[in-house]
């Protein structure tokens, strides 16, 4: 069955591109186009999409106010965030919003494909070059107290561990390694560490692990 896949950009020949990009991959259909934050709700809503490119700076509704109406909309919906190099504070609101991962719009086209992939297969995507940024950014901010606080008292020792690790930016084979564990222990580990945290994927992982102090400047 192909990923289904919903494309919102405020420019025709961005839209173009992606199209053109994804439709070229047999695994992948794009089933629907929008050109603001407004728009998408109802194209998702009737197109029921895996997974939503999303552009952050759109006229009349931008990608971070149509993220978030989106995710309320239809719960489940997985959002990617598609951002440039100097937009930093769209980051951290969209990571609060919810959404399941970002991508540089100069990212190469195989790793647009690869992301698409990721994202719909359940998993997080954050673009390395916009990883240490984020990181950066909630590591620079006051851990808050949150109801994560708490349960971050229920974690094991070592799933505490894993946490930290993911935090840092490592794969289940980078954490595996480092832990010296089977890369399946690793997974049935983050897969506890996310549902005790009450979040979808790695990258809400990450916010919780720097929002919350149990990762800190200079530890990544």
């Amino acid at each position: 069955m192909s990923i289904r896949v919903v494309l919102v950009d405020d420019e025709a020949m961005v839209r173009v591109g992606l199209r053109m990009v994804l439709c070229a991959e047999p695994d992948i259909e794009v089933v629907g186009e929008a050109s603001d934050g407004a728009s998408a709700v109802d194209v998702v809503r009737d197109t029921a999409p895996d997974v939503v490119l999303m552009d952050v700076r759109m006229p009349h509704v931008d990608g971070i106010e149509g993220s978030r109406r989106v995710l309320e909309a239809v719960p489940g919906t997985r959002v990617v965030i598609l951002t440039t190099f100097d937009e930093d504070d769209y980051v951290e609101a969209a990571l609060r919003s919810g959404v399941s991962g970002f991508l540089l719009k100069v990212a190469p086209p195989e790793r647009l494909v690869e992301g698409v992939r990721t994202v719909a297969a359940g998993g997080g995507l954050l673009d390395p070059a916009v990883t240490v940024r984020v990181i950066e950014r909630f590591a620079s901010s006051p851990p808050l107290r949150t109801r994560r606080t708490e349960v971050l008292q229920t974690l094991t020792a070592r799933e505490r561990d894993v946490l930290a690790l993911i935090g840092r930016g490592l794969s289940n084979a980078e954490i595996a390694a480092e832990l010296y564990l089977g890369e399946t222990t690793v997974k049935t580990h983050v897969s506890s560490v996310l549902a005790k945290l009450g979040v979808r994927d790695r990258v809400q992982a990450v916010v919780a692990a720097y929002e919350t102090g149990h990762v800190r400047p200079g530890e990544a």
